[in-house]
């Protein structure tokens, strides 16, 4: 692995040791995060004047010399899957991939093999690296949830993608089919999402001091005999938000049997159908569109859009 060495002018002098290399990082691209940093100051892999051992607040003078050594990379112990894969778009940075309802996104206990992970390994030889039992994930869809997904092929394009899910900029745009009639055309459900009190694998609409805030826009665009096809914006991303929303709202998801205990639908009837973000490297906004799945036309002539790059 490359050794980096900065040394501190007058304009960063002052600074605190890990702003400074966080700043370097983001500079040269080199993707690695504050908690990245913190670790690799208290291994010994970045130096001051040739010394280890520095606090990460240690203020750097403008005759220091620090270097900075990352650690090589480790493998994840996840084996290469040659699943088949829908690749949307691929770039130095990153892939976006349309992704087929049932497929898990990553390797869990008990479930190392068969997923989305495991075909990336297969597909793509380089992946970010931020989250080694998680190579390339930024943001996940539920297993039963099919469509776009951004995947990052470096640690800069992760970092730069995990901000913009973390300050809510993501523009996500799913579609679902719920039971009945939506009495409204369009309206915002605002209610905080947490663990449910004794389902632990579920969430719930709690109103405590453990939940935590969570806002979905929906517009209805069809209604139809006993259901309705709607529109989803989350504003946050909180797990399982949609399907407990709507839940909430007393439409849950058709096919969504933890949270609507129904079958009137042969799957999970929610599909992420676009994605828009700025590009972490060009800087300009790009969008991503799916169509909607055979199950889904079966009752609807609804098209995404061309995807634009």
């Amino acid at each position: 692995m490359r050794e980096y060495l900065i040394k501190v002018s007058d304009e960063t002098k002052g600074t605190r040791l890990d702003l400074l290399i966080s700043a370097f990082s983001k500079e040269h691209n080199l993707g690695l995060s504050r908690t990245c940093i913190q670790e690799l100051i208290s291994k010994g892999r970045i130096t001051v004047n040739g010394s280890s051992g520095i606090k990460p607040h240690y203020k750097v003078r403008n005759t220091d010399e620090v270097k900075v050594k990352p650690e090589d990379k480790v493998k994840t112990g996840i084996k290469p899957e040659d699943i088949p894969l829908d690749i949307v778009y691929e770039d130095k940075d990153l892939a976006i991939i349309d992704k087929p309802v049932g497929l898990v996104v990553h390797p869990a206990p008990g479930n190392r093999e068969h997923t989305l992970v495991n075909a990336l390994l297969s597909h793509f030889k380089e992946l970010s690296d931020i989250n080694l039992q998680r190579p390339g994930i930024v943001h996940r869809l539920d297993k039963d949830t099919s469509g776009i997904l951004v995947i990052a092929k470096n640690n800069h394009a992760h970092l730069k993608l995990a901000e913009q899910f973390a300050d809510h900029s993501i523009k996500r745009k799913y579609v679902a089919i719920v039971k009945g009639r939506m009495e409204f055309d369009e309206n915002l459900i605002e209610a905080p999402i947490g663990r449910h009190s004794t389902k632990r694998e579920s969430m719930a609409v709690d109103f405590s001091n453990k939940s935590r805030y969570a806002k979905t826009y929906y517009r209805t665009l069809k209604r139809f005999s006993d259901y309705s096809l709607l529109s989803l914006e989350p504003f946050t991303g909180r797990t399982h938000q949609l399907r407990v929303h709507l839940a909430f709202i007393g439409h849950p998801i058709l096919g969504d049997k933890k949270y609507g205990r129904n079958d009137e639908f042969s799957r999970l009837a929610l599909h992420a159908q676009s994605l828009g973000f700025i590009h972490p490297t060009t800087g300009k906004f790009v969008e991503f569109h799916s169509s909607l799945p055979q199950e889904f036309l079966d009752v609807t002539t609804i098209k995404a859009p061309v995807n634009k790059t």
